[in-house]
């Protein structure tokens, strides 16, 4: 059995050299960046446009992209320094990124805070965006709501996923530590955190005025990072290409659609209103298992279900995410996926502006009215935002300052 001392090297038992990867992959960054199109019109306050994102088709949404993709690009940045440089190095190169996150997290609450308060101390305006969002607690009485925001007791609902995001890193070292003494152990406690979860025992508190807890539990979510984790790092072989698995996703993915959201059926006029009537009648017996916060089963077996024929229609290495041929149609193919990669590879910086923007798109179309011309305007500028602090970050990042060898 493989142990680790402050002196010893992290030596998974199993994993060959070859197996680790060494390139980003282009499916992974893809998919991410679908995902932050999605959480941007899903945080618009009222966007009519976020009534056909997936989350409103199944049981997942774009939260277990999210979380999935990160688990994969945790394993890409993160599991290599925990084979080259040692347990210590590694969990010392995860404690940055933490760091990262956590004032990521605490510029983003302070920002959107102050953005509200000037719009509720401006007058201009006929309601409390303050309120909106739930924040006049923490102006009416800051000392303590400033105390619970920086030691993450104090969670308000729109700022939860970067919390729930800093525990969940903060459980690599565990699990990269369980992995010397094989995969199983690693499968055998995220799992069992994951069911403990379940019970709402480890649920952590979001308010000190009320009862109220995260409203991701990390505990809960951890199974799904992990399993990103997994993949990316070879523990668990990639699924075979089949054409009934294919049919079994797919058809698990349709008939799940109204549990997920029974008004799917009310959509659709033709469908006969008993049939809506009875779907309402099942939906509270799947509470549980679809529930959000703890990370419900269904929630689970939906997002691999899907997962799944992503991944198959990317191709291998993701092979029909590049565009073939000269005419116009691939140029416009290989732009838009040109776009939605520089996204997907600055997840971050794009996700911490998309939520700060989108509140102040709310307060533009509530201005303005929501007309389908005026939403339509209101999320392409959104894109374009995004896309441009995508490019942003990236040049950022590249340190063009420095002078070049």
């Amino acid at each position: 059995m493989a142990t680790i001392s402050p002196t010893s090297d992290f030596v998974p038992p199993t994993a060959a050299p070859a197996a680790v990867p060494r390139v980003r992959d282009p499916r992974l960054d893809f998919y991410r960046g679908i995902a932050m199109f999605i959480i941007l019109i899903a945080h618009i306050p009222n966007d009519p446009w976020a009534r056909w994102i997936p989350a409103r088709f199944g049981f997942s949404d774009a939260t277990e992209i999210f979380v999935f993709c990160s688990g994969m690009a945790s394993a890409i940045a993160f599991g290599g320094a925990y084979l080259k440089r040692g347990w210590w190095m590694g969990t010392a190169r995860v404690s940055y990124r933490i760091w990262q996150v956590y004032w990521a997290h605490i510029a983003l609450f302070f920002f959107v805070a102050t953005s509200m308060a000037a719009l509720d101390l401006s007058g201009a305006f006929d309601k409390s965006y303050v309120s909106s969002l739930n924040l006049q607690h923490f102006f009416n009485d800051p000392m303590p709501q400033m105390l619970g925001l920086f030691t993450l007791t104090y969670v308000p609902n729109y700022f939860d996923i970067l919390p729930m995001y800093l525990v969940v890193l903060a459980l690599m070292p565990l699990f990269l530590g369980l992995f010397t003494v094989g995969f199983w152990a690693v499968a055998l406690a995220s799992v069992s955190i994951w069911a403990v979860a379940q019970t709402g025992v480890l649920a952590l508190p979001a308010e000190p005025w009320s009862q109220r807890q995260w409203f991701f539990n990390p505990f809960g979510w951890q199974l799904l990072f992990f399993t990103g984790f997994a993949f990316m790092r070879g523990w668990i072989p990639a699924p075979p290409v089949s054409k009934t698995l294919m049919w079994i996703a797919a058809l698990f993915l349709v008939l799940s659609a109204p549990f997920g959201s029974w008004k799917v059926f009310l959509w659709v006029d033709a469908w006969n209103t008993d049939v809506a009537a009875e779907v309402r009648k099942v939906w509270p017996l799947t509470a549980e298992l679809r529930e959000k916060t703890d990370f419900g089963l269904f929630r689970y077996m939906h997002f691999l279900a899907l997962a799944y024929l992503g991944w198959v229609i990317a191709g291998e290495k993701g092979e029909r995410l590049v565009a073939t041929g000269n005419g116009w149609l691939a140029q416009i193919w290989q732009v838009t996926l040109t776009l939605i990669t520089k996204v997907g590879q600055q997840s971050l910086a794009v996700f911490v502006f998309s939520m700060a923007a989108a509140r102040l798109i709310g307060v533009a179309l509530d201005q303005s009215g929501r007309t389908m011309g005026t939403v339509l305007v209101a999320n392409l500028i959104g894109f374009a935002m995004i896309i441009g602090v995508a490019y942003l970050a990236a040049w950022f990042k590249s340190q063009p300052w420095k002078a070049q060898k």
